[in-house]
């Protein structure tokens, strides 16, 4: 049953026709796909594409249940790598606009993180308030609506969805089709280990050290950086990344004092440091704490504290500390204008010189990003605040998901064809393979800490040079500049492997109308021969068009074939492939591995997917 916001949603966005033309139903499960080029229908969503995406939009839902179950998949660009990666949104309320805004932002967080996956986003449309028993059947019921994407989109979890629903798709769909899962699959569970908010703290210690630089320029002159115990920091959005970054920091910088926090319900306030281990400790037991703090701790008459509660939680915004961490999601916690409706107008907020995101706050939407632009111009130019961009922060997440595609599962540890979707199967199926899995979880942890420190660290040391080496740059452009010159420098290191589409294969006692068909069925132009499953030659369009003008077509294919087959390697780089189609004086070769093709590389297909791109990078970063 197809959500009913969604419902109206898309039935009052897109025209009639165009739904019909482009419904497809597979298995009960109905899908609306719109690629890059149907620039038109994507505008009445409310998606914008560009040059960068997005490569696929899905509006989806499961028509056979009986339960509300859909929401849409976004595969915004595949420039670093197949499959995108990307969180599962989980509101009543979400859009595809959302979910291109969030998708574009892992275009970026990826490049940054430099992590050979593209970017990409979903969203469950679904009420909140669900019992415990729905919300897994949503979960399960989504699973089986994007199994049909698993070699272009892996989630993770993301707002309305946790690590515990990962287990929920990867037991219908597979071990690999989801990453941040519990440690019992081998996962790196984001949400439990903070796997995000230590990049924030990463960020902040980094920055400590080389925010004096920023002294260069004409804002900074007068830049003061505390000392450790003089360090002080308020944190918008006490959740998932907001309490593990106070947490994490009282580990890393126990001297330094989180003076104020806020959620939903309110913030909380004291100059002399708030009790972070124990609102930590109350955030995992009941989530939404404020209100609950100020309940138990402040508002009893018989209890001393110094401790401050509102209910007005864009009010911490208000509050002076050398640093504030946005870890809420919302995209504009300052704003220049009241119509923008940010958390807080940039004349009210507080005297900070950094600000160190956590929440994911990129959109490619022209107007938000004008907004950013005037609030950067205002902040960071005429302030003297440094920001810290959300995608070269908060992916710390990603970092550590990735390492549950990058430390390969070993064959002995995928779930069993047959065992996907039977739980009580996959459960002791689990159990017999515990200890394995136990030691897979802590390697793939032990390499998501190292490289997130790496990345993140490199990151601030490179948005500072940037910032320092051009003074009209915004710290936005300059992120953003960092992700795209790492999209650019990944085209030029993809392989025939990257790119090649698939081939047609024959049996060499095949007889030439057979290989006619497969051309004709194929966007191949070409056939691959063989014989024990290892190349013997190939059969060109060319090659059946001669041998009919020559009134040879009783034969078998062996007696027209072209044995003397000019091959590529799968690692072979695009640039070299070029060379080789232009130093043979051919427009395409099968891509072959030890003798088993693979499939086929052209120079329209390269063309296609690789120049057109490369120019496109090379001109973003022009911008």
């Amino acid at each position: 049953m197809i959500p009913k916001k969604m419902k109206d949603f898309i039935y009052d966005a897109l025209p009639e026709s165009a739904i019909q033309n482009r419904l497809f139903k597979e298995d009960g499960n109905c899908y609306i796909e719109l690629q890059h080029s149907d620039e038109h229908l994507l505008s009445h969503l409310g998606v914008i594409p560009d040059k960068l995406g997005p490569k696929l939009v899905v509006c989806m839902w499961d028509d056979s249940s009986n339960i509300e179950i859909g929401g849409y998949l976004i595969v915004d660009n595949l420039s670093m790598g197949s499959p995108s990666m990307g969180g599962i949104r989980m509101l009543p309320t979400i859009k595809p606009s959302d979910i291109y805004n969030l998708a574009r932002g892992m275009t970026l967080k990826n490049a940054a993180a430099n992590l050979p996956y593209g970017g990409g986003k979903a969203g469950i449309v679904a009420e909140r308030g669900l019992s415990q028993e729905q919300h897994d059947e949503v979960i399960r019921g989504f699973a089986r609506l994007i199994k049909k994407y698993v070699d272009i989109y892996v989630p993770g979890p993301d707002v309305g969805t946790k690590d515990a629903d990962m287990k929920l798709i990867a037991i219908e769909n597979g071990i690999d089709s989801a990453v941040s899962k519990p440690a019992d699959m081998g996962g790196n569970r984001i949400d439990e280990l903070g796997g995000a908010a230590g990049g924030v703290v990463i960020a902040l210690e980094t920055l400590l050290k080389i925010m004096p630089r920023l002294r260069v320029l004409p804002q900074f002159a007068n830049l003061e950086i505390p000392k450790r115990q003089k360090l002080e920091l308020i944190i918008q959005g006490f959740g998932a990344v907001g309490a593990h970054a106070a947490h994490i920091l009282s580990e890393r910088i126990p001297e330094a004092k989180v003076i104020g926090i806020s959620d939903l319900k309110g913030y909380l306030y004291s100059k002399s440091g708030l009790p972070i281990q124990d609102l930590f400790q109350l955030w995992k037991d009941k989530g939404v704490i404020t209100l609950e703090y100020f309940k138990e701790n402040i508002m009893p008459i018989d209890k001393e504290h110094t401790i401050e509660f509102s209910t007005s939680r864009d009010n911490l915004l208000i509050e002076n500390a050398f640093c504030m961490v946005p870890a809420a999601p919302v995209f504009n916690y300052l704003g220049v204008r009241k119509s923008e409706n940010a958390s807080m107008t940039v004349d009210r907020m507080g005297n900070w010189s950094l600000i160190v995101e956590g929440a994911n706050t990129y959109s490619p939407d022209p107007n938000r990003k004008a907004a950013r632009t005037r609030m950067e111009q205002v902040v960071y130019r005429e302030k003297g605040v440094m920001i810290a961009n959300d995608y070269l922060v908060n992916s710390g997440g990603v970092i550590f998901a990735a390492q549950e595609h990058i430390v390969k599962t070993p064959e002995s540890l995928q779930i069993p064809e047959d065992a996907l979707g039977n739980a009580e199967r996959v459960e002791k199926w689990l159990k017999d393979h515990e200890e394995q899995f136990t030691e897979l979880s802590k390697e793939r942890l032990q390499s998501g800490q190292k490289d997130r420190e790496e990345v993140i660290r490199h990151n601030m040391i490179e948005l500072v040079d940037m910032l320092t080496e051009n003074q009209e740059l915004l710290p936005s452009v300059a992120a953003e500049r960092i992700s795209l010159k790492r999209l650019a420098s990944s085209e030029k290191e993809r392989t025939a492997k990257d790119i090649m589409i698939p081939i047609p294969t024959i049996d060499v006692s095949s007889k030439i109308e057979e290989a006619a068909s497969k051309i004709v069925n194929s966007p191949s132009n070409m056939v691959a021969v063989i014989s024990n499953e290892r190349l013997v030659g190939v059969i060109t369009a060319w090659d059946i068009t001669r041998s009919i003008a020559n009134e040879a077509t009783d034969v078998n294919l062996e007696q027209i074939m072209t044995t003397d087959v000019i091959t590529a390697s799968p690692d072979y780089k695009i640039l070299y492939t070029v060379s080789q189609l232009e130093q043979h004086q051919i427009s395409a070769m099968p891509v072959v591995d030890d003798g088993k093709v693979l499939g086929l590389i052209s120079s329209d297909l390269i063309a296609q997917r690789y120049v057109a791109r490369l120019m496109q990078d090379q001109e973003f970063l022009r911008l």
